[in-house]
Parts: C-alpha cells; sequence; structure tokens
C-alpha cells in the first residue's frame, strides 16, 4: 500500500477512534484513557515482534526518547486545552501541525542551502488547514488567551514529533519499533496523569470493550501512519491528514446528531482537495523537490 493510501486509512482509524473516546470519557478520565491506550499498544507490538522474530532493542535510543517525549508531551498538551478550551478551538490549534510542519521544513530548506520544498505541498497543507477551521469555527475568549497558548503549543510540538518519525524511517528503524517506544511513553504519562488526578475507576465489561477498541484502532493506525512518514513525503502526508476531520465530522452527524452548515461542507471539500492536490503533485515533481529533514 503507497504512504499516500496508508494516511487515508490511518487517519479514518484515527476519527473511528475518536468516536470510541468520546463514548469511554463517560466512564474514564482522559489519563487513563491514555494509559490503556499505550498498554495495549505495547502488548500489541511486543507480541507482534515475537511472532515474527523481531526485535525491540534498538540502536538509536535517543532519538526513540525524543520522539516519546514530544509525542507524549504534545499529548498531555492537547488533552490540557481541551480542558481549558472549546473542543473545536482545542482541535483545530492542535492540527496547525501540519503548517508548524510546512514551516519548520521551509525554515530548514533556507538554513541549509540546499534542500528544495515544493511550495505547492506547502500551499496545500495551508488550504486544508482553512478547511479544517471552517468545520471547527474556532473562538478564544479574551481570558482563554494562556490556555489557547497551550493548545497551540500541542500543534508546534506534534509537528516536532512527525518530524522525527521521518528521520528514525530514514535511519531504518523499524514501524513497530517506533510505535512500542511511543506506547510505552503514553503508559507512562497516561498513569502519571491519572494518579495526580487521582480517577482511577472501576472497570465493566462495556468499558474495557471501548478502552481495548481505543488502544487497537491507535495502534494499527499509528502503525500506518509511521510507515507513511517513514516512507512517504512529509507534507503530502500532513495534508492527506487533514481527512481525519472530515471522516470526524461525518461520525459526529451520523452518530451524534451534530449540525450539517455550509460552512462545514465547504471545509471538508477544501480538505479533500487539498489532500488530492498534494497527491497529484507529488506525481509530477522532481526527485530533487523532495522534502527532506536533517538526519541524525
Amino acid at each position: 500500500m503507497s504512504s499516500a493510501w496508508l494516511m487515508v486509512v490511518a487517519s479514518f482509524l484515527f476519527a473511528t477512534m475518536g468516536v470510541c473516546v468520546k463514548l469511554a470519557s463517560a466512564h474514564y478520565g482522559a489519563g487513563e484513557i491514555v494509559f490503556y491506550r499505550g498498554l495495549t499498544g505495547a502488548v500489541m507490538i511486543a507480541a507482534l515482534a515475537r511472532w515474527h522474530g523481531g526485535t525491540l532493542r534498538t540502536p538509536v535510543a535517543t532519538m526513540h526518547f525524543w520522539r516519546s517525549l514530544t509525542g507524549v508531551s504534545a499529548l498531555c498538551l492537547w488533552f490540557y486545552a481541551i480542558g481549558n478550551l472549546p473542543l473545536a478551538t482545542a482541535m483545530t490549534l492542535n492540527y496547525m501541525s501540519s503548517v508548524w510542519m510546512a514551516l519548520f521544513l521551509l525554515g530548514g530548506a533556507v538554513m541549509l542551502g540546499g534542500a528544495r520544498i515544493d511550495t505547492r505541498l506547502v500551499a496545500a497543507v495551508l488550504l486544508g488547514f482553512v478547511g479544517v477551521a471552517l468545520i471547527l469555527r474556532p473562538t478564544i475568549e479574551q481570558d482563554q488567551l494562556w490556555h489557547g497558548l497551550m493548545g497551540l503549543l500541542s500543534g508546534m510540538v506534534s509537528a516536532m514529533a512527525y518530524l522525527q518519525i521521518t528521520a528514525l524511517g530514514r535511519v531504518g528503524e523499524p514501524d513497530y519499533r517506533v510505535v512500542f517506544y511511543f506506547s510505552i511513553g503514553g503508559v507512562v504519562a497516561g498513569a502519571a496523569l491519572a494518579t495526580i488526578g487521582g480517577n482511577w475507576h472501576a472497570h465493566t465489561l462495556h468499558g474495557l470493550a471501548l478502552l481495548l477498541s481505543v488502544g487497537v484502532l491507535a495502534t494499527v493506525a499509528q502503525l500506518m501512519m509511521t510507515r507513511a512518514y517513514g516512507t512517504g513525503r512529509t507534507l503530502v502526508n500532513a495534508s492527506l491528514q487533514y481527512l481525519g476531520i472530515a471522516y470526524s465530522f461525518a461520525y459526529g452527524v451520523l452518530l451524534f446528531d451534530d449540525r450539517v452548515t455550509w460552512m462545514a461542507l465547504a471545509g471538508m471539500g477544501l480538505i479533500v482537495s487539498a489532500g488530492l492536490a498534494a497527491i497529484m503533485w507529488r506525481s509530477g515533481t522532481p526527485a530533487s523537490a523532495v522534502a527532506t529533514t536533517p538526519e541524525s
């Protein structure tokens, strides 16, 4: 499967996971969901590695540490923003990760002097973000500026994490190992959040089923996304990642009776157009214009 299709499917799985998270939130705190998501992922990856004779030992432990640290930090900042901002605002600020990625890559290209980035792909990323804003229609009140800054920071840190995934793929680190160490980071962060908040809850069969669904969907989607970022072009993947918002919007209409507005429909159109344009421009872009990031 091509990196583009991997992102399309991964975005759908992440959106489906979001539905499960929304349902699980009625029974568990955010820290607990993060903890069980990470635990499920770590167990699945460990079993997968053992089944295929792989190893979880890595020669680039430092790179994994920084990738896990940035990824988990972004997750914690995002949960903080969700708890203190309107959900639409927090979601939009987090999805600015693609815009930050474009800016990081452009800045790196200028500093390195030799690397070039197809500005059409940057335009596709920005177009997709406009679509996100139309669907979510974010607002920030004056007394929420600090929380908004935290949400903005979550998007910036997420961009760093995605670029580190790309770097890990280029040094030959297998996808399952990248996801495993990120899952371990989620276990640690989720346990800390749940313990500090003092909100560990007893389980029911329904609750366990939701937590298991979150973990399985997240792990499979994470593997696909990791492969896509490790083998494909960063900004193409960033554009296609916006499809997750369109999928989530459709779930909201079908399952949670969310209203359909012309702004939301226009936003979905822009998101899909940005993804298709990125794929089309990628197929016609010379190899010398491939986006690059410095390798560690």
